[in-house]
């Protein structure tokens, strides 16, 4: 690394430092946005200090995670954040290498997008808690995709980590590049047309013909449509608004009457999922929060813009959902009631959402 870029970094990591004297509760994401930079770009500051740069075929890295026996999955944006404990599984790789992606089956489930994952760095820092290790990994513009936490043996006879593994996949998966600067680049957005562009009326047909629920995704990209535009386009038909406020009485209610769901949140590059009964709903601040064992969900109630209820057509019949976007149209979180492919969605599920209030 050039002078220049040495410079350049110790000067940010000096800002950074004064930044958390000043500010300690702050997070390095939320230090990141104080200071004009990406997290990642902050994160490279302390390579060669308790930061290890990572590289190589992402899709190996991620086939050996369940090496790492119990950790904890966190995928997050900006509104929130999934946590989940437990073993890495059945890992699945497919597609074609410009749009690899893999599922994760398991304790922990996941959906990756590999064209995201640009960045990759293990960190070994101590906390007042103890020593805190990860594998955390970032988009080209630096921002955070995943990151997965060693965790320490539990109640109950849970495992804890196992440490010689990460020992020797952060070995494996070392750069040889260790410098403390990162080059990040603006994310090329799927170029979307105005609302008013939209052919309205096709779009609502093909809706209306969907087979699956994941044809959703390519009927949006055939019309060029906004995600959040197109459930405005379909409201009456396909949508309704509900009152954001809402959400606390749809987990309060699913966790009081056991009614098993699907929670869905994530990154460009890393879909986290949830499957199952939720216990404990609590309301923290801003966050509305699910507090489980094994699970915890942190909504930033205040950056929900709007929440909708959305059906989609399926050879199994109609799925409902909860769809949950931000000011700038992007997607936050999604509910479903628990369902498998073949099976319809839980009578249970559709009751509680008709009890709703809409907008």
């Amino acid at each position: 690394m050039n002078a220049v870029a040495e410079s350049k970094a110790s000067t940010l990591r000096a800002a950074w430092e004064e930044l958390k004297k000043s500010k300690p509760p702050l997070r390095i994401r939320d230090c990141a946005q104080e200071l004009g930079v990406s997290e990642a770009e902050l994160l490279a500051t302390t390579v060669g200090d308790y930061t290890t740069k990572l590289e190589g075929d992402w899709t190996k890295l991620v086939e050996r995670l369940p090496e790492l026996g119990r950790v904890m999955s966190l995928t997050r944006n900006e509104g929130c954040v999934l946590e989940h404990k437990g073993p890495f599984q059945k890992v699945e790789i497919m597609g074609p290498p410009t749009h690899r992606m893999a599922t994760v089956i398991g304790p922990i489930e996941t959906r990756v997008f590999f064209s995201a994952w640009k960045f990759g760095f293990a960190v070994k820092l101590q906390t007042p808690h103890g020593l805190q290790q990860s594998i955390q990994i970032f988009d080209e513009a630096g921002n955070a995709v995943t990151k997965i936490f060693l965790v320490a043996a539990g109640p109950g006879n849970k495992a804890g980590s196992n440490q010689e593994a990460y020992d020797q996949l952060v070995n494996d998966f070392t750069a040889a590049d260790q410098s403390t600067e990162i080059a990040v680049t603006v994310v090329r957005e799927m170029p979307t047309k105005a609302i008013a562009d939209v052919d309205k009326e096709t779009l609502l047909t093909e809706w209306e013909n969907m087979k699956d629920t994941h044809d959703f995704f390519g009927m949006l990209r055939k019309h060029q449509v906004n995600r959040l535009d197109a459930v405005v386009l379909s409201e009456g038909r396909f949508s309704e608004r509900i009152q954001k406020s809402s959400l606390k009485n749809l987990l309060e209610t699913a966790a009081s009457e056991h009614l098993p769901i699907m929670v869905f949140a994530g990154s460009r590059g890393n879909i986290q999922i949830h499957q199952g009964k939720i216990q404990t709903i609590r309301v923290m601040d801003n966050w509305l929060n699910i507090l489980d064992p094994d699970f915890n969900m942190h909504l930033r109630e205040d950056l929900i813009d709007t929440a909708w209820i959305v059906k989609k057509p399926t050879t199994d019949g109609v799925v409902t959902a909860i769809e949950v976007f931000d000011k700038n149209k992007e997607m936050i979180v999604q509910f479903f009631g628990l369902r498998k492919p073949g099976i319809p969605e839980l009578e249970k599920w559709r009751t509680l959402v008709a009890s709703l209030p809409r907008a």
